[in-house]
């Protein structure tokens, strides 16, 4: 076989493991829609999703946010979030977990940033 098509087979062999590999949004509820003001008290910074931990109205909110990449381009970079900041977030909250969301939007430092 030419090596043009051993390389096309073996990344179609690769394409159903990546597409496992990423959760989709269907466990979000795309018409309720939260909005929630709080302290973070952690921030992961990787990917595939910035994850924030925000205290708020009494409980502790994760919050997923977009992938590294999409968080640096729209202004909001490694470093720009950090425990003890105030944030506003808008989102949509998890079906099963009630301390979740996927946010859509957040406010921080003065600035809002459009996460979708």
């Amino acid at each position: 076989m030419r090596p043009l098509t051993l390389l096309l087979l073996f990344a179609v062999a690769l394409l159903p493991s990546r597409l496992l590999a990423h959760h989709g949004w269907s466990q979000y509820h795309r018409d309720q829609t939260v909005t929630i003001t709080g302290l973070i008290t952690e921030v992961d910074f990787t990917n595939p999703h910035v994850s924030i931990k925000v205290e708020a109205g009494g409980k502790t909110w994760k919050a997923i946010m977009a992938p590294v990449y999409g968080m640096q381009t729209r202004g909001l970079p490694s470093g720009s979030l950090r425990s003890g900041m105030e944030v506003t977030l808008v989102g949509h909250p998890h079906r099963s977990n009630p301390n979740e969301m996927r946010a859509e939007r957040i406010t921080v430092g003065g600035k809002t940033v459009e996460l979708r």
